[in-house]
């Protein structure tokens, strides 16, 4: 008969096992669900960010159904204004494409026949016969079908946005009904979203400052369709390690093959990236939101190849939100703090403030609002 030491050392492969084979099932059923639930994180995560002016707002003495009409008004209108401004500035560079191109494909020449000056074993009419420039035209339908698509999902968020902030006025309420004992599991889901909206808020802050940074160094040094650069600079923002290499490729190469840039230009363009990046991304952001906030360099990519292979681009934009939610929501609970503390940089600190008031409205001020 064996004892408890032997059943438990037998016991820890079988669980391991079960919990790899649970976490394979759920990652296959979250990509085949993807066109479900990208719309429904995208939804959850901006009303997150979207409760706090919210719950600003009742504090004012506004009540909760009228603080969120207010919020959801004012952001419309904000996005609206931009994604107009964005738009025009898209179609322009849309027009302006194609003579992009053709500066781009001569500057290509060059380079191939610096080469073949060079000794490299390089033949240039051979590898620009590679590029078919006769169907330029071929994938404006497919951009178009992809804008369509992009304008019914942002259709879909919106109305999630909408139904979700409203959900939250009586959330707590629900689960103070719906358990015996509600009180510990309000506290770690106090605990998870005011952590959470912490993360989101100082990501998107710092992201919004980056987007503005590099529309302002476009503008400066001269680059055509600023705005354009600056949107682009605030998204891939979210994107680890490579987003924001990604944000100032299109920019660098359109000054290299500007009339007024150069090699100049776009260098000092390039170090303007380099420096708004490094300061924000090394100095600001681990002080606002602190070590324990943080990811190692390894979680971060990692999460970047595996969130982009189950749900697209967009779980690469949403790849270290994702995995920060998940690391947040492990470190609420006493009995997965540890695995919270694996995905972490390493050392840890407190430098990130703990929840200490609290800002979420009680269940008396929802039982008024409602």
């Amino acid at each position: 008969m064996l004892d408890s030491n032997e059943d438990g050392q037998h016991g820890y492969p079988l669980m391991l096992t079960l919990a790899l084979a649970a976490l394979v099932i759920i990652i296959a059923g979250m990509k085949a669900g993807s066109d479900l639930i990208v719309p429904l994180l995208l939804a959850l995560f901006i009303a997150v960010i979207c409760t706090a002016p919210v719950q600003w707002l009742n504090r004012l003495g506004v009540s909760l159904r009228f603080a969120v009409c207010i919020t959801l008004l004012v952001i419309g209108a904000l996005l609206s204004l931009v994604g107009v401004l964005v738009a025009n500035t898209f179609w322009t560079f849309i027009e302006a494409l194609p003579g992009i191109e053709d500066r781009l494909y001569e500057h290509y020449l060059d380079i191939l026949a610096s080469l073949a000056d060079m000794g490299l074993a390089i033949d240039p009419d051979r590898l620009a016969g590679l590029f078919d420039m006769e169907d330029d035209s071929a994938w404006v339908p497919m951009l178009l079908g992809e804008l369509g698509n992009l304008v019914m999902q942002s259709v879909v968020v919106a109305l999630l946005v909408v139904f979700m902030l409203f959900e939250t006025l009586n959330f707590r309420t629900k689960v103070s009904q719906a358990l015996d004992d509600p009180a510990p599991s309000l506290r770690r889901f106090h605990e998870f979203s005011l952590t959470l909206k912490r993360y989101l808020a100082v990501k998107t802050l710092i992201s919004l400052v980056t987007g503005v940074l590099a529309w302002l160094a476009c503008v400066l040094v001269g680059v055509d369709f600023p705005l354009l650069w600056g949107v682009l600079a605030f998204a891939l923002n979210y994107i680890p390690n490579i987003g924001s290499a990604l944000a100032a490729l299109p920019p660098i190469l359109l000054m290299l093959v500007s009339q007024d840039g150069g090699l100049f230009q776009a260098f000092v363009l390039a170090t303007a990236y380099l420096a708004i990046n490094f300061v924000l991304g090394n100095l600001v952001e681990p002080r606002l939101m602190g070590r324990a906030l943080g990811l190692s360099t390894f979680v971060a990519f990692l999460s970047l190849v595996v969130w982009g292979w189950v749900f697209g681009v967009v779980g690469m934009l949403l790849s270290v939100v994702l995995t920060m939610t998940l690391k947040i929501a492990l470190n609420s609970h006493p009995q997965t703090r540890w695995i919270a503390r694996l995905l972490g940089p390493g050392r840890q600190t407190d430098d990130a403030p703990a929840v200490r008031e609290e800002r979420e409205p009680p269940l008396e001020r929802v039982d008024k609002a409602e």
